[in-house]
C-alpha cells in the first residue's frame, strides 16, 4: 500500500517543515513495526520549494491471515483461497488507515514542538493514493472528500487495460488537493474515509473504535451530509456502535448550535435510571425464551447443539432443574472458550458432573447424542448450506431423536428494521440463508412431518405487527401417537 502527501513552500514557509509536523526527518528513511507487517517513511523530495511524504505499507500476508482466524464472509465457496490471493498487500484499507494512526500519531493530534504554531497554519497539501478500493464508484469519493475542502481527482482503474471491454474495477487513483486544511485534518480525514470507501474493517471492531472515530472526526464528522453513512461503514455495520456513535455526534452538533458544552446537554437522565429503561439485548431474550420453553416441557438432560462460546450452557447451568448438559461443537477454538467461560478447570465436582463439552459435526449422526429429553439449536442452521440441511435434520430429528428439538432463526422480514442492514444483506457474513417466518414454518412443518413430531412457533423479541418478531423460534415435540415412534419405543 502506498500513499503520498506533497507541500509546496517558500522561503519563509518552506515546504520541508512537512518534516517537523511529521515527526520524521527528511534526510532519513525510516522503519515501523505494526500489527500487519512493515511501515517505511521516506521523502521523495525535500526541497523548500516542494516537499513529498510517502507512506509505504509492506503487509505480511501470513500474519493477516492468522490475525483474521481464518474466516471468511459470505460462504463463498473459494473464501479459503480468497485469504491468500486478495488485494490487501495493494489497495488502501483499513490497514493503512492503522499503519497513519500509529506513525503519525502525533501529526494527528496537531503537536509540533518544533514549531508549535505550524500545525494550526492551513497550508497546500496534494495527496495521493495509486491503488484505493471504491465501493462506490468515483461518485462516493466526491461524496466523502468534497465537503471536507478537498478538490478530487478519482480516476477509475480498468480491471485489465489489455481488455477494455471488460471495462472498470471497484479501484480508483485518487488524488487530493487543497489549500484550506491543516495537515492534522487532513490526516484525520484519511483515517476515517480510507476503509469507509473500502467498506471493510480487518480486524475486530469494538467499542473503541467508536472513541477513535469521534477523536479522528471532531470537528468535521458532527455535520458531514455523509456522516451516516461514514459511521455505519467505520463500525462495521454493528448497529448498536453506530447507534452510540450518531448518537454522540447529534449531542455534539447541539453542543456547537448552542454554544456549550457536551455535558450541559447530555444531563437530563441519570445514567442509572437509563441503563434500567434499557430493553434487554436480543441474545438475552432469545436464551430466555429459549429457557422457558424448556422448562415447561419438563427437560432435565439437555443438548445444546452447535453451542458456540458456551453462553446458554452457561445459563442452563444457574438452573438446578437441568440436570445433564451437554454442548456440541465443531469448533475447538470454540469449545475452548465456553471451557473458559464456565471455569471447568475450576468448578465444583458437583457442578462439573452436570455438564459435558463434545466436539462434533450436527450433519453426522453421533451415538452420543441419542437419548436426551431436549436438544437446542439456537441461531445454526442459518450457517449452513442449504444443500447439507437434509443431513442435520436426520442427524438431529431422525438419529438423536430427543422429545423435544427447540430452533431458533432470524426472521428475515425483520431486516427492515435494522437501519444500519443495507437492503438485500442478511445479519451476518456466515450466514448461508435467512428466512422469512413462511419459509420457516414450512420447512418445520415438513421436517415435522417427516419424523413424526407436532410443532408450534414462538416469536422471540418484539414481536412486529407488520413484519413479526426478530428471532423465530419453532418448538418440537415428539408425537407419541404416530405409528414410527410406536415401532421405535417397541424395539
Amino acid at each position: 500500500m502506498f500513499l503520498t502527501i506533497t507541500t509546496t513552500g517558500t522561503s519563509e514557509r518552506p515546504a520541508t517543515d512537512l518534516g517537523f509536523l511529521l515527526h520524521k526527518h527528511p534526510d532519513n528513511a525510516q522503519t515501523f513495526s505494526t500489527s500487519y507487517g512493515i511501515a517505511h517513511v521516506f521523502y521523495p523530495e525535500a526541497d523548500p520549494e516542494r516537499c513529498t511524504a510517502a507512506l509505504l505499507l509492506e503487509i505480511d500476508a501470513v500474519a493477516l491471515v492468522r490475525r483474521g482466524k481464518g474466516k471468511g464472509h459470505g460462504g463463498a465457496p473459494d473464501a479459503a483461497l480468497a485469504q491468500y490471493v486478495n488485494d490487501r498487500p495493494y489497495a488502501a484499507s483499513s490497514l493503512l488507515a492503522v499503519a497513519i494512526g500509529n506513525v503519525f500519531s502525533s501529526a494527528m493530534r496537531g503537536v509540533c514542538r518544533a514549531r508549535p504554531d505550524a500545525p494550526g497554519q492551513p497550508r497546500p497539501l496534494r495527496v495521493e493514493v495509486p491503488a484505493l478500493p471504491a465501493r462506490g464508484g468515483p461518485g462516493l469519493v466526491r461524496q466523502l472528500f468534497e465537503p471536507l475542502g478537498w478538490t478530487v481527482t478519482a480516476e477509475p482503474v480498468a480491471l485489465d487495460t489489455a481488455f477494455p471491454e471488460w471495462g472498470e474495477s471497484r479501484y480508483v487513483r485518487l488524488v487530493l488537493e487543497s489549500g484550506t486544511l491543516t495537515l492534522a485534518e487532513a490526516l484525520r480525514h484519511l483515517y476515517v474515509l480510507l476503509p469507509v470507501l473500502d467498506d471493510a474493517k480487518h480486524y475486530w471492531v469494538s467499542a473503541e473504535e467508536v472513541d477513535k472515530l469521534l477523536r479522528a472526526g471532531e470537528g468535521w464528522l458532527p455535520g458531514h451530509p455523509e456522516q451516516r453513512l461514514i459511521t455505519t461503514r467505520y463500525l462495521s455495520r454493528r448497529w448498536s456502535l453506530t447507534r452510540q456513535a450518531r448518537e454522540r455526534l447529534e449531542l455534539v452538533r447541539l453542543a456547537e448550535t448552542d454554544d456549550s458544552e457536551v455535558e450541559e446537554i447530555d444531563n437530563a437522565v441519570e445514567e442509572e435510571t437509563e441503563a434500567e429503561e434499557r430493553p434487554a439485548p436480543l441474545a438475552v431474550r432469545r436464551r430466555e425464551a429459549i429457557l422457558d420453553a424448556l422448562r415447561r416441557s419438563g427437560a432435565a438432560r439437555v443438548l445444546d447443539l452447535g453451542c458456540g462460546q458456551g453462553q446458554l450452557v452457561q445459563a442452563l447451568l444457574k438452573d438446578p432443574a437441568f440436570t445433564e448438559i451437554v454442548g456440541v461443537d465443531v469448533s475447538m477454538r470454540a469449545l475452548t472458550i465456553a471451557a473458559r467461560r464456565l471455569k471447568l478447570d475450576r468448578m465444583g465436582e458437583r457442578q462439573a458432573s452436570r455438564v459435558t463439552l463434545l466436539q462434533g459435526s450436527l450433519a453426522y449422526t453421533d451415538r452420543r447424542l441419542k437419548g436426551y429429553d431436549a436438544a437446542v439449536l439456537s441461531e445454526v442452521i442459518e450457517h449452513l448450506d442449504l444443500p447439507r440441511l437434509p443431513a442435520l435434520e436426520y442427524a438431529v430429528f431422525g438419529a438423536a431423536r430427543p422429545r423435544t428439538v427447540l430452533v431458533t432463526t432470524p426472521n428475515a422480514e425483520y431486516n427492515v428494521r435494522w437501519e444500519t442492514l443495507p437492503a438485500g444483506h442478511v445479519r451476518h457474513g456466515d450466514h448461508r440463508f435467512e428466512w422469512t417466518r413462511e419459509e420457516f414454518r414450512a420447512w418445520a412443518d415438513r421436517v415435522a412431518g417427516l419424523h413424526g413430531y407436532t410443532v408450534e412457533f414462538v416469536p422471540v423479541g418484539p414481536d412486529d405487527p407488520e413484519v413479526g418478531p426478530p428471532t423465530q423460534m419453532a418448538v418440537f415435540q415428539m408425537d407419541t401417537t404416530t405409528p414410527a415412534v410406536k415401532e421405535a419405543k417397541a424395539a
